[in-house]
């Protein structure tokens, strides 16, 4: 009998303390309905899902035919499960990381290097950048879903700087009357005068900070309590910002980065060098609803390895290189080897929810 190049994953969660806390988690859920043994702490945060080969989440194999027991150390020995673009442009790893997210509070503002700055800094501080890898994102989301994602048209920001003033006053006169000066200029001027223009924001002394946000909180609150419409500043998310992370720069972030709200099923992508932040939602990556009147769906074979997610339905999963059946319900993950179909039996007529990661060269 051919070896095993789909098996079913135990994945790691990640307790971050900025994650939804208990079954409000949908990692949470999706954990308790795919092991029956998990006890899900009500007191405690399931921030994230990881499924993949990173040294502080390497997934388990469920499958006793197989003597390795984590996936990065069956790919190691089973290199062409990767597919042959992906073993050679990835030196023989797999190149992704999928995950679940479950966001209850805002995550810090963040920006990924691309692939040459992120080897200069692996090698420069290994302990500090464990990853030699680039990290562009694509979330698509599973609940209504609110992010932070890249800088907003510079006239959006200025609009800004006109209304909220405790925000022109942390960027500074000179900065901001710089900044709407360069509208009409090239895009390289437009990016050195945002860059200064957020440098002075986020060096602003800690004290100013507080003072500004107080004040810019007890105005919104005082013109709400009049029973004035402060959305043209984002008022209510601002509130909500300043609840959670009482006097923190971040808050003023909203001014200057796109606010996206995503439906389910609706997705954003994140390049390197973009700056973004996470507000709240769960998401997860190429989507595929199976209508409970189909009997059967075939799973197309592909030249990389992939990962796959059953998030609604229960099925039996098999391939035509190994027969042995594979139970697969809500939460279920399934690592599936480069060139693998698999077959897909459905066994209630219920409607298919499956989330597969991979990577197309």
């Amino acid at each position: 009998m051919a070896a095993p190049r789909v098996f079913p994953l135990s994945c790691a969660v990640q307790q971050y303390a900025w994650g939804k806390m208990g079954s409000n988690s949908e990692v949470a859920r999706l954990l308790a309905s795919s092991d029956p043994l998990a006890q899900i702490a009500e007191d405690k945060p399931y921030a994230e899902l990881w499924m993949g080969t990173h040294p502080r989440g390497d997934a388990k194999i469920l499958d006793n035919r197989i003597s390795q027991k984590t996936l990065s150390q069956w790919i190691a020995e089973n290199q062409d499960s990767l597919g042959s673009k992906v073993k050679d442009t990835f030196n023989g790893n797999l190149p992704f990381l999928f995950k679940v997210l479950s966001v209850e509070t805002p995550l810090s503002i963040q920006a990924h290097p691309n692939k040459e700055l992120a080897e200069k800094l692996h090698l420069q501080a290994p302990q500090h950048y464990p990853d030699a890898n680039h990290k562009p994102e694509m979330a698509i989301a599973l609940t209504p879903f609110q992010g932070l994602c890249g800088f907003r048209p510079v006239e959006e920001i200025v609009t800004f700087l006109k209304k909220v003033p405790e925000f022109q006053f942390l960027i500074g006169d000179e900065a901001a009357t710089h900044l709407k000066q360069t509208m009409s200029h090239d895009s390289q001027a437009v990016a050195s005068s945002l860059q200064s223009c957020f440098s002075h924001l986020m060096k602003s002394e800690k004290k100013v900070v507080v003072e500004q946000l107080n004040l810019l909180v007890k105005r919104i609150s005082q013109q709400a309590a009049a029973g004035n419409n402060m959305e043209d500043i984002f008022g209510e998310l601002l509130l909500q910002l300043h609840q959670q992370y009482p006097g923190d720069i971040g808050c003023f972030a909203i001014y200057f980065l796109n606010l996206l709200t995503l439906k389910p099923g609706e997705a954003m992508f994140l390049e390197a060098n973009v700056p973004h932040a996470y507000l709240k939602g769960d998401f997860t990556i190429m989507k595929t609803e199976v209508p409970g009147s189909v009997t059967e769906y075939k799973v197309l074979a592909l030249d990389s390895a992939s990962i796959l997610l059953m998030v609604q339905g229960t099925v039996i999963a098999s391939t035509p290189t190994t027969q042995t059946p594979i139970p697969l319900q809500r939460g279920g993950v399934l690592f599936i080897g480069a060139n693998e179909s698999v077959s897909l039996k459905l066994t209630e007529p219920k409607d298919l929810l499956i989330f597969r990661a991979c990577c197309l060269l």
